[in-house]
């Protein structure tokens, strides 16, 4: 192929926006003749989108010398603005990313008529306010600069400005004005109308607003929007990795596990290089959450450190990792400094729904009720039906602790129709498994095991083998063990103890005195030789009594 075939294939490659084939080609035709200005930017921006970075930042600051030589001090200047814009994303690049705005802000000073470039440089102050804090700076900028975007008929600055413009007004707590904004610039997303990087640089940002909003509705419609238009450019790199790692958590909720276990661990391999990839610690989050779930716990543990590695805190995964390995105290303690390390935003949420289980598990019911309390009040800020469920459990899950059945079974039954509602079978699974203690507690055993049956064969068939076998405790029957001696309700706490409850728990569980609870944990160390519970919970794994 001769040097100009090569520019022309490249040329209409990148038109059909198959980027590896456009890199490959435009990288060859430059290494036999060095390109013109126009085709070292679309060198440029082929390479970012699969991946390439350094080669992009290569080619785009060739191509800016080339528009500085050619005396077009406009295109000189816009591609200055892409490389500080993508340098602002690089961990220790603040110093070149500020060095080429600036650059490109003199370009822009000295010309002699109004550009558009005055609005891209304006996005790029904004963004650098919302990093600051200055949210309303940031919101006057990407105001301005939508407004030269429609000036210019410019779609590509007016959907990164208008999107600019959703987010600071989420940020200052108009959400209904912010979401109907954001919705309105998805629609020209979703239609094509905007160019690859921008486009997904909202989709990335729009879908992570619904996850911090708790906006499950919007956060399915358009990551599955976001999907398809993945799937239309397969060798997509940036982005790719967001997307997976939610479609992940939408298909966790929904059930899908072993969909979700493929979407989160093709995210972490995509995710090679962790110090350019912010994301990748969020993946091997996800990745963790479903080994643990999944009674994986060598697998969870290792996938956790490696967020952790990546700067993803492990909590509250990781607590109620050690819950599920009867590890009480090291639960609690972690538990306890997250929420002191973690004041507010989407994670104190689940930290919170976490506290509540792992307090109650460790008898400290004034605290769980605390934690309940608190994240009553972020469902009740936040208005939307997850944080409403999350909610009801937790002051089920409380009730129920503090023997008030009837009071329980109330908040219970609003969480399971609001499970149910969100199509989250492991959630409706773990509020049917409560109300069976709720029924079991007012002595109503055969509707206690409707709702244990339920709660189990749900857990069987999603796989969450450590939350099946914490209802199986109250589905088997209590035989006795002649190998041991231990009698029938011996073996019912023994399984109990072995999921990491406290005595009172216990007590609650089975509808006796925490007294009574205590001498069967005594005769139960005493016929057994055993001097802890963590002793006591590997005898029961060792002879399968769980």
């Amino acid at each position: 192929m001769t040097h100009q075939q090569s520019i022309e294939a490249g040329r209409a490659a990148f038109e059909k926006n198959a980027w590896a084939d456009a890199y490959a080609l435009l990288s060859a035709a430059d290494a036999q003749t060095p390109l013109d200005p126009d085709d070292l930017d679309r060198l440029a921006t082929a390479a970012f989108l699969i991946g390439e970075d350094a080669a992009g930042i290569r080619a785009r600051t060739r191509a800016h010398a080339g528009f500085l030589e050619r005396a077009d001090p406009i295109r000189a200047a816009r591609t200055a603005f892409w490389l500080g814009f993508t340098l602002l994303d690089q961990p220790g690049q603040a110093a070149q990313a500020g060095g080429w705005l600036a650059r490109a802000q003199r370009l822009v000073d000295a010309a002699t008529k109004p550009c558009v470039e005055e609005g891209w440089l304006l996005c790029a102050s904004a963004r650098q306010g919302v990093a600051a804090g200055d949210i309303p700076s940031a919101h006057d900028a990407f105001k301005q600069a939508a407004e030269i975007g429609e000036r210019f008929h410019d779609r590509d600055l007016l959907a990164l400005a208008r999107h600019g413009q959703g987010r600071t007004l989420l940020f200052m707590k108009q959400t209904a004005t912010g979401l109907a904004l954001l919705d309105e610039v998805m629609v020209g997303v979703t239609g094509g109308e905007i160019s690859p990087i921008i486009a997904g640089i909202v989709y990335c940002s729009v879908i992570s607003a619904c996850h911090d909003l708790f906006d499950l509705r919007r956060a399915n419609e358009w990551t599955a929007a976001f999907q398809s238009w993945c799937a239309g450019q397969p060798d997509l790199v940036p982005f790719r990795g967001l997307c997976l790692i939610h479609r992940s958590e939408l298909m966790q909720l929904h059930g899908a596990w072993q969909d979700a276990f493929g979407e989160a661990r093709d995210a972490c391999k995509r995710i090679a290089a962790p110090s350019s990839h912010p994301e990748a610690g969020a993946a091997y989050y996800q990745l963790a959450e479903l080994h643990r779930l999944r009674g994986e716990f060598v697998e969870a543990d290792e996938a956790y450190r490696l967020a952790s590695q990546m700067g993803r805190k492990p909590q509250p995964g990781l607590a109620l990792l050690r819950l599920s390995q009867g590890q009480t105290e090291a639960a609690d303690t972690s538990i306890r400094l997250a929420l002191h390390e973690t004041r507010g935003g989407r994670s104190r949420v689940f930290l919170l729904s976490a506290a509540v289980e792992i307090m109650l598990a460790t008898n400290d019911i004034p605290g769980a009720r605390t934690a309940c309390d608190e994240l009553a009040q972020r469902a009740d800020q936040f208005g939307v039906p997850f944080l409403r469920a999350l909610a009801a459990q937790a002051r089920g899950a409380v009730g129920l602790a503090e023997a008030q059945p009837l009071a329980a079974l109330e908040v219970l039954s609003e969480a399971m129709g609001l499970w149910h509602q969100l199509d989250a079978p492991f959630e409706l699974a773990q509020v049917r498994a409560l109300i069976g203690a709720a029924h079991r507690s007012l002595g109503d055993d055969e509707g206690a095991r409707l709702e244990f049956e339920a709660a189990h064969e749900t857990f069987e068939n999603l796989g969450a083998t450590p939350a099946a076998a914490r209802v199986a405790v109250h589905l088997a029957p209590p035989a006795s063990d002649s190998s041991t001696g231990l009698t029938g309700r011996e073996i019912e706490v023994l399984r109990l103890i072995a999921t990491g409850v406290t005595n009172r728990t216990i007590a609650a569980r089975l509808s006796i005195s925490e007294k009574t609870v205590a001498r069967h944990v005594s005769n139960i160390f005493t016929k057994l030789d055993l001097s802890s519970r963590a002793a006591a919970t590997a005898y029961a794994y060792e002879h399968k009594l769980l």
